[in-house]
């Protein structure tokens, strides 16, 4: 934790001075790896507890994302990290999960940028994150994150960009309260000004805070009520920001392998696909 509170320092020190869209950026070559080691026990059943998880068997398949969000943040704070990481909005994740992963069982994780991309509202960067145990690779993924600025071109992003999916029946009815941005910044450690408070997620052009992407889309797969280790690969894209507080409805479809969530509006906020294994 000690290490993250540095990063977010330094996040908060170097973001005034990074300017997005500048020409010929480029993105450091380096990965960042943290030591095998095992889910804490204490810090994990806080993250199963706020996104509905069962309190045992394998680790979430969102889990070993917020293992390795401290070295997400090392890198995107870095001098030669070219957005700043303040204000950056989560627009994407797909997961591959090859094998259950034990909460003892140590994970090597690492994590490296992989490709800037232009999009309608700024500059895109993918982040790719993989966990080893004992050499064999048991868990990726690949993140992207927006960095919103002018832009003079109608370039295209992923994500919210992509065709608008078939209405899907709802399921459940959540009732999201105000300080749901600052209750899992405290368990999962992304506390990106945007999520916690309403004035500081005006400074970013947001008239509230904002749920964190993660949470929404570990909810849902909570509520899928999948037996412990069954999912396999997630895809799940952030289309609309959750306002806090908030009533939204999770919808899903099981035999297209499709969730939602929405506001009473049927404003969409995020979309996603989940395989399982046969």
């Amino acid at each position: 934790m000690t290490s993250l509170s540095a990063s977010l320092v330094r996040g908060a020190v170097t973001s005034p001075f990074k300017h997005p869209g500048r020409p010929g950026a480029t993105l450091p070559a380096g990965r960042l790896t943290l030591p095998a080691a095992p889910a804490v026990p204490g810090p994990l059943a806080a993250y199963r507890r706020i996104c509905g998880f069962p309190d045992s068997g394998p680790l979430p398949l969102t889990y070993p994302h917020v293992l390795a969000f401290p070295l997400a943040m090392r890198l995107m704070t870095g001098r030669d990290f070219p957005l700043p990481v303040v204000g950056l909005v989560h627009t994407w994740i797909e997961i591959s999960a090859h094998r259950p992963v034990p909460p003892r069982e140590p994970l090597r994780l690492t994590v490296y940028a992989q490709t800037l991309t232009p999009h309608r509202r700024g500059t895109e960067v993918t982040m790719v994150t993989a966990a080893h145990a004992d050499g064999e690779l048991v868990w990726e993924s690949r993140s992207g994150y927006l960095s919103r600025h002018a832009t003079g071109a109608a370039a295209t992003g992923s994500g919210e960009d992509r065709a608008q999916e078939p209405t899907l029946p709802a399921v459940a009815e959540w009732r999201l309260p105000g300080d749901l941005g600052r209750r899992y910044g405290a368990v999962s450690g992304d506390r990106n000004p945007i999520h916690l408070h309403p004035l500081t997620a005006r400074l970013f052009g947001f008239p509230r805070a904002i749920a964190h992407g993660m949470w929404t889309v570990a909810r849902c797969l909570a509520e899928a009520g999948d037996r412990p280790g069954e999912l396999r690969t997630v895809r799940a894209d952030f289309r609309t920001p959750v306002l806090l507080p908030a009533t939204v409805t999770y919808a899903a479809d099981p035999a297209r392998n499709a969730f939602a969530l929405r506001s009473g509006s049927g404003r969409v906020h995020l979309t996603g696909t989940a395989t399982r294994t046969s």
